[in-house]
């Protein structure tokens, strides 16, 4: 099982967020290249990069800092936060990003998911970010309306590499991941799976690879890192050899 340690960026800072909520964020004070370089020196290949300013506005803004994170360390990245067109999706693979991940942008257009995937084959990653068994959108401040298995089901032919689920009401939180549902999400999908969203401790790493789910390819685990829940040793210890 792939470990995705997490990095969410805003104003070039690595942040935490509860739930997605803007005026529930901790700031740390390591910069996102200097946690980077640390994840790498622990022995992770894989990261998940969310630039929190790219949700808000829809640009690429932490382009540069994306840039010297592949440039400097050979991981494994894949970057999600308000891409909403072919051209940011373009930017993020010049970089040398692994993929890109469709979130709200694919929930509200479907058919621009669809051409995404046919335009850069194996390269679009999908976010699915849902409440209550709902999708949300737009930085999780809008509930679209649209069950997540009801849209899994009308987009899982589009060619989509791989699909991320996070239970909002578990992000931030740590109260564990929704594993029920991550299984359920996983037994529909025709792309691999990783599950996101409340990870505590080591002992949810541990479950996450015990549910024997062939289509779950992985976990992120973001806030336990940063709060020292879940020291970066005994996690690359649960590293597939």
């Amino acid at each position: 099982m792939k470990i995705f340690p997490a990095i969410d960026i805003k104003e070039k800072k690595c942040v935490r967020l509860v739930k997605g909520d803007f005026n529930r964020k901790t700031e740390y004070s390591i910069s996102p290249v200097e946690q980077a370089k640390k994840y790498k020196d622990s022995g992770f290949k894989n990261l998940h990069i969310v630039d929190l300013d790219g949700a808000l506005t829809g640009e690429t803004v932490n382009l540069d800092v994306i840039q010297e994170i592949v440039i400097k360390f050979d991981l494994k990245i894949e970057i999600g936060g308000g891409v909403r067109s072919f051209e940011s999706i373009q930017k993020y693979l010049d970089t040398g990003v692994e993929k890109v991940i469709l979130g709200s942008a694919a929930i509200k257009d479907k058919n621009f998911l669809k051409e995404a995937c046919e335009k850069f084959p194996n390269k679009i990653a999908l976010g699915l970010d849902a409440k209550d068994g709902y999708l949300s959108v737009s930085g999780w401040k809008e509930n679209s309306n649209q069950l997540t298995l009801d849209y899994l089901k009308k987009v899982n032919d589009y060619g989509a590499s791989r699909l991320i689920y996070t239970d909002i009401n578990r992000d931030g939180m740590k109260q564990s991941p929704n594993f029920e549902e991550t299984a359920k999400i996983a037994d529909n999908s025709s792309c691999p799976v990783i599950i996101s969203g409340g990870v505590s401790s080591i002992d949810d790493i541990k479950k996450a690879k015990e549910l024997n789910n062939k289509n779950i390819e992985g976990i992120i685990v973001g806030k336990a890192i940063y709060d020292g829940d879940i020291k970066l040793e005994e996690l690359a210890n649960e590293l597939d050899a």
